[in-house]
């Protein structure tokens, strides 16, 4: 597996983020990481990507241990954080050769040069990151995430702030990825589960409440009793699902 999570807990003082949680994720998955406010989706992000540490359970990826294996595990890792924290001083082609750097890659220009044109920066590599618009930023954090052709991509909220230009374009970016790597992401917007993954997982308070396919939602939402209309889209039974399992 990718990326395998045992029985993870994090504690804030006495705030329990997360409790005993543990999935799974193969290579070539996309998978749609869901839940509201707090729930501790960021937190497991964090976790994965050896940012912080669990309380308690163990994390691999990549068969790479947090705990042994931190700096191997985050060079086999892309990520983009919900802050997508930017040097906003730097230009934009700038600051992805001074990520290439660190990540110590053999031809900087060229990784720079295709990464720049995959994620459809080219109109404003020349542009300080602090004069883009927010959509633009979005893109230059998932540049600097993917820069380094990692494994596994750890994407929270990946599409805040594109237009629906924009977001068509990561989308098919983010699905071209699945192809030869694991995404994990994050997001509240039911069309883009709908759109780019191929399996959900819902956490609320800390704990998994759901881990399915999306062709096994709509067996999901009959068993729990929604009537089905022949006008209903899987989004829609996505939202009631949503709904459902994290409204307490």
């Amino acid at each position: 597996m990718s990326i395998s999570v045992k029985n993870v807990s994090k504690l804030y003082g006495t705030q329990r983020a997360l409790d005993k949680v543990s999935f799974e994720i193969g290579k070539g998955e996309i998978v749609g990481f869901l839940g509201p406010n707090g729930a501790g989706k960021s937190t497991m992000m964090k976790i994965i990507t050896s940012f912080i540490p669990p309380t308690e359970g163990d994390v691999s990826v990549c068969g790479l241990d947090i705990w042994n294996d931190s700096l191997a595990l985050r060079e086999k890792v892309g990520y983009l954080s919900e802050a997508n924290p930017l040097y906003y001083d730097m230009y934009v082609r700038e600051f992805l050769e001074f990520i290439a750097g660190i990540h110590q890659l053999k031809d900087k220009k060229s990784a720079v040069k295709k990464i720049i044109k995959l994620t459809g920066l080219e109109p404003e590599m020349h542009k300080k990151i602090g004069a883009l618009s927010r959509g633009y930023k979005q893109r230059v954090g998932l540049a600097q995430a993917m820069i380094h052709d990692p494994e596994v991509l750890i994407l929270d909220e990946p599409t805040t702030g594109l237009d629906p230009n924009q977001l068509v374009e990561i989308r098919e970016l983010i699905k071209k990825s699945g192809k030869t790597k694991t995404v994990l992401l994050s997001t509240h917007i039911m069309q883009e589960v709908e759109a780019v993954c191929d399996r959900i997982i819902i956490i609320n308070k800390g704990k998994i409440v759901a881990d399915a396919k999306i062709e096994e939602i709509r067996k999901m939402t009959e068993k729990m009793g929604f009537k089905r209309q022949e006008e209903r889209t899987t989004n829609l039974e996505m939202e009631e699902l949503f709904h459902q399992l994290t409204r307490n």
